[in-house]
């Protein structure tokens, strides 16, 4: 099964479980936000990618750029281990790791959780490449891709067990829009999926062919 097929099936079974007023919450902050982004700007392919120094859950710092040295790295922007699309996601890499790294490729995924909460989403999904907190989503902002949610969806999330201050240790509400960007090691964007629906993803299988086209460039 891919991942779209994972996710579009928790989807069904998610809906079933919540009252439709809820869902209706959830799925009118998705199309406000799809209005907000369209006049943001956002990383696209060919620009440079910013570099960042951030701890991963083993305390190491990990470079961008330094990565970028050796290999050309799929980043990975998520809301955090409470999000259950987002543990999809991150399984999904996990299982393509070996092909992944075969072709020349590390990934790293980014969330504005904090580095504790970090290291229980690895645990808790069996993930062995580097999960790293960006406390304030700032590395988030400089990829064009921060938002905020809105003050009823703050409610509904804080209701499910979700609110946001518990997991990421900052006062504020700020999620990355859950995104991917695949860097070749010149340091230029060679893939951005950006999507406002964060129950859609980019396809990790559909990573092997832009990686293929780099490492045959390379």
């Amino acid at each position: 099964m891919n991942l779209q097929l994972e996710l579009s099936k928790f989807k069904r079974e998610f809906l079933l479980k919540i009252p439709s007023e809820k869902a209706v919450i959830m799925q009118g902050a998705t199309q406000a936000l799809a209005k907000e982004f369209q006049n943001r700007r956002a990383l696209r392919i060919d620009d440079e990618a910013p570099d960042f120094v951030i701890q991963n859950t083993d305390g190491q710092q990990i470079s961008l750029y330094d990565k970028l040295n050796q290999v050309a790295v799929i980043l990975t922007f998520y809301f955090g281990g409470w999000c259950p699309y987002c543990n999809l996601e991150l399984r999904a890499y996990e299982r393509l790791l070996p092909k992944i790294q075969a072709l020349g490729a590390s990934v790293l995924a980014i969330s504005p959780q904090t580095l504790d909460a970090s290291q229980k989403t690895v645990l808790n999904n069996g993930l062995s490449f580097d999960v790293l907190s960006d406390a304030g989503c700032q590395i988030a902002r400089d990829y064009g891709i921060v938002f905020e949610i809105p003050d009823r969806l703050r409610l509904l999330y804080t209701e499910l067990g979700h609110a946001l201050p518990d997991y990421n240790g900052t006062e504020d509400w700020l999620l990355p829009v859950t995104a991917t960007f695949i860097i070749d090691r010149r340091r230029h964007i060679a893939l951005a999926h950006i999507d406002v629906d964060y129950t859609k993803r980019y396809e990790p299988a559909d990573a092997i062919a832009i990686l293929l086209s780099l490492f045959v460039a390379a």
